[in-house]
């Protein structure tokens, strides 16, 4: 390899000059065809090579982002007429909105599974993956219950696209890699699919709630029975949520018992995952609580706790140290959209707290 290698960065020269490159592609066919001798073991099937080809080439996950949010716009608008107007027609372009959504979560669901082909393992082991698995997770509960409310799909189809539009930005790597050791085990398809996968109902309760503070805002009584609906649905959401974050730690457990034999370490990813399963345990209580029962209450808790799921998903990943950081611990500066959006759900929780009305 030594030797051919120097040979065929001379022809490589050569060709620059010449405008003739035989000599180099002869070389080339050698090492491949050492490769695929040598290395049969480990080169991937010609059936996931064109399988990844076909994956970029078709590049679904960047174009779908713009289609969620003019879906989004769209059934948001549609959902806000039909709390003041009753009509055959606003109903069928809801079923239009509702079909179009559908037909692109298809396409993000087949481009998921060309993915987990192409790389020959399930598509949910580092922090890119990771964000396309909650999106998908997101639109799946979506559809689960669209039919509650006209405002789920909307809510979904925005932040489905904007987790795409994260996804697409140059801080994340889209690159389909070989897995390390400790990821190569079964327990990647059922620990890290469970526990990703409840960020979802979980983060469809914080937008049900952050659109019934919305809602609260306004003062108009045609919002007073979307708004209790909304409720009951983030309710449900996040008692689901909870259910698959606690299974999945659980998992994560055992996980860790088989790989560092042990099964609690007080990993930083543990830990958090604990204390989030202690947060919604304690909103999903508060109706037992006589000062701190109410929608208000609900809805800005849902919220302000989905902030400990960031914590549990990116923040330990990115900041803490430990095994399960992508970063190591390395500082990395905090983006400034995350003051932003801790500033505007603070605003909103004190507006809505003065404006709110009491929902019987």
């Amino acid at each position: 390899m030594r030797n051919i290698l120097s040979v065929y960065y001379q022809d490589i020269a050569s060709g620059q000059a010449t405008g003739d490159w035989t000599d180099s592609e002869e070389k080339l066919s050698y090492i491949r065809t050492f490769q695929q001798t040598m290395g049969a073991d480990i080169m991937p099937a010609q059936n996931q090579v064109e399988a990844e080809l076909l994956y970029n080439q078709l590049n679904i996950f960047n174009r779908l982002f713009p289609i969620y949010w003019l879906l989004g716009i769209y059934l948001l608008v549609v959902a806000m007429l039909r709390v003041f107007f009753q009509k055959s027609a606003l109903k069928v372009a809801l079923l239009i909105g509702v079909g179009l959504t559908g037909l692109a979560f298809l396409a993000q669901t087949g481009n998921m599974i060309l993915r987990w082909y192409a790389g020959g393992y399930p598509p949910w082991s580092n922090g890119y993956e990771m964000i396309i698995l909650v999106a998908w997770a997101l639109f799946l509960f979506g559809f689960i219950f669209h039919r509650k409310s006209d405002f789920i799909l909307p809510l979904v189809a925005l932040f489905g696209g904007t987790l795409l539009f994260v996804s697409y930005l140059d801080w994340l790597n889209p690159e389909i890699t070989n897995l390390v050791p400790v990821l190569k085990s079964y327990w990647l398809k059922i620990h890290v699919a469970i526990i990703v996968s409840s960020y979802a109902p979980l983060a469809l309760s914080a937008l049900l709630g952050l659109i019934s503070l919305v809602f609260m805002i306004t003062r108009n009584d045609r919002f007073n029975k979307p708004i209790l609906e909304l409720t009951y649905i983030n309710e449900l959401s996040m008692t689901i949520g909870v259910f698959m974050l606690s299974i999945g730690t659980f998992l994560g457990g055992v996980w860790a018992n088989e790989s560092w034999g042990r099964y609690w370490g007080w990993d930083p990813k543990e830990t958090w995952a604990l204390i989030s399963i202690i947060i919604y345990a304690v909103v999903l209580h508060l109706r037992l609580v006589p000062a701190l029962k109410g929608t208000y209450t609900f809805n800005l808790a849902s919220v302000v706790a989905f902030f400990s799921i960031i914590m549990t998903s990116f923040g330990v990943n990115y900041y803490l140290s430990g095994l399960h950081s992508y970063a190591a611990g390395d500082p990395l500066p905090i983006p400034q959209f995350v003051y932003w959006v801790v500033g505007f759900v603070v605003l909103l929780g004190v507006v809505s707290f003065f404006r709110q009305r009491k929902i019987a």
